[in-house]
Parts: structure tokens; sequence; C-alpha cells
């Protein structure tokens, strides 16, 4: 058994795919097939069912993949301990940023990694918090900047950077904007625009409500912050924003409610070995958090 055909295996089951698992691996369709193939001889057992244009994982196949990512991740692991001995910083560097976090807190770190480690290539994307925390889950990444998970996998470290204090805003001219105070049970008689179900962020901005049992009138979803923020400023509902998007053409609710904090950070994997090139990222990281 070798780490390629494990590697083909498991971005097949990834993919759900062999022709994208071969874009993602620079190999032709026939080579991945190939390296599946043997995999299933050496195992004797078929690992992917092709019915027309799907590709599911069998029952052994499901069983492997987790096995697979785990003598994959320890492969690489032990390569990273080996460049470690050196010292040097240097290879890829694979991280994550959520969009918001990526516009208005990774710029100057991500300035001062690069001038402080050129040799180091980053390999960069910009996901969603949850795309990037499933990923170090996988092993992808070595290092996701999110906003963090309310109720975080064993497997996942997670360290916060930033607070984000977050602020129930309207347009100026939305009729909750002419109150002193507002409650909890008032904003439900109107409109919401928040985050996707499935973010953390919506798990946040929801937990205040349930504990009252209560439930906001969603009207809208998006994962973008920006596009949310420009909704509520042309008045279609309310939302829950970080409060450095709350100034100009706005107006913040006073809320009868302790404030809402979300945090924001990174996390990496328990088990894996962090680069020299990730150690030093966190470090700024760090520093950025006592400024």
């Amino acid at each position: 058994m070798d780490t390629s055909s494990l590697q083909a295996f498991v971005t097949v089951a990834e993919t759900s795919s062999f022709s994208r698992a071969a874009e993602q691996m620079f190999l032709t369709q026939s080579a991945i097939s190939k390296r599946i193939s043997i995999l299933e001889q050496q195992l004797d057992s078929r690992l992917f069912d092709r019915i027309g244009r799907s590709t599911n994982l069998t029952e052994a196949g499901q069983d492997l993949l987790p096995r697979a990512r785990r003598i994959l991740m320890e492969l690489t692991d032990a390569r990273r301990s080996l460049n470690n001995l050196s010292g040097e910083i240097g290879g890829t560097l694979s991280i994550a940023a959520s969009h918001h976090i990526s516009l208005h807190r990774l710029p100057p770190i991500l300035r001062q990694f690069a001038s402080e480690c050129p040799q180091v290539t980053l390999d960069l994307r910009f996901d969603e918090s949850e795309i990037a925390y499933d990923n170090v889950l996988k092993g992808n990444l070595e290092i996701a900047l999110i906003t963090l998970s309310p109720h975080p996998d064993a497997r996942i470290l997670p360290q916060t950077i930033w607070q984000d204090r977050l602020r129930y805003v309207v347009a100026p001219d939305h009729p909750l904007a002419q109150l002193k105070t507002v409650s909890l049970e008032q904003l439900t008689g109107y409109p919401a625009i928040l985050p996707g179900s499935t973010t953390f962020t919506r798990q946040i901005a929801e937990h205040q409500f349930s504990e009252l049992g209560l439930s906001p009138d969603i009207a809208m979803s998006t994962n973008y912050l920006d596009t949310i923020r420009m909704m509520v400023e042309i008045g279609l509902g309310w939302s829950l924003l970080p409060e450095t998007m709350t100034k100009n053409g706005l107006t913040v609710l006073k809320a009868d409610t302790p404030p809402v904090i979300r945090e924001l950070g990174y996390i990496v994997h328990r088990e894996r070995t962090l680069s020299n090139a990730a150690r030093h990222f966190i470090d700024l990281l760090q520093r950025a958090s006592q400024q």
C-alpha cells in the first residue's frame, strides 16, 4: 500500500468524483482510477460504488477513510518534524481565513509574516469559518483563522485572538430606531437578516433568544457580513453585526440584554505537528492579541 494510492482514495472520497480528484492532483482520470484499482486489489475490497455519474463510498470505503487520513497526516507530520530540526522557516504554509477576518484583521499580520519569512510559500484560502474548521479537522490545513465554534471538537485546539462585540442594528428610518431601549421580544416582531443557520455566528446570535424561549423572524440569510450590512442599511430588516461595522448609515439599538461577544482566533489540530512557519505565524497572532 503506497501513499499515492491513499491520497487518491481520500481525494476521490472528498470530491465524490474521479474527474475532480484528477484535477486537484494534476493527474489524468485514468491515473486516478488505476491507483484506486491497485488499492482495492491490495485490500481485496471495493471502495467506491459508481452508479451513473454518482461516486459513493462503500461500507469498506467509509471504514478506510478516517484511517487513510490519519496515515497521511502522520507521514506528513514525520516529514515536518524532521524538517523542523533544521530551525529554518521555509516550505509551504497552508492557511484559511474567514472573509471577515481577511478584510478586517489579517492584512497587517500577513504583511509582517511575508517580510520576516520570505522563504515561505503561502497557500492562503478564503473560506467560511465552518469550511475552514472542517479542513483543519481533516488535516488539509495547518491553521484556520475563524469565528471560533461555541462547541469545538475535542481534536481542535482553539485560541482566541480578538473579541468582536456584536450590536443590534437597523436603518435610521426603521421603527425600532425610534425606541430608547429594545427588548429581544420586540426584535422578534420584525424581520431579521442573519448568517446561515449552520454558521457559528448564527449560533452565537440565536443563543440569547433561545435562553428566553424566543426565536427571531429570519427573513433572509447570507454568510457575508458586508452584504448583511447593506441589506440592513436599505431597510430590509435588523441584524447583529460586529461593532466595527456599525458606523455610518446604521442605527445601533440599545438592547436590554448583556453584550453579545464573538470570539475570533485560530484553530489547529491537536494531533498535528506544526511547521516552523506555522509556529512563527502563530507567534505573530499572539503578539497581535496583546496589542
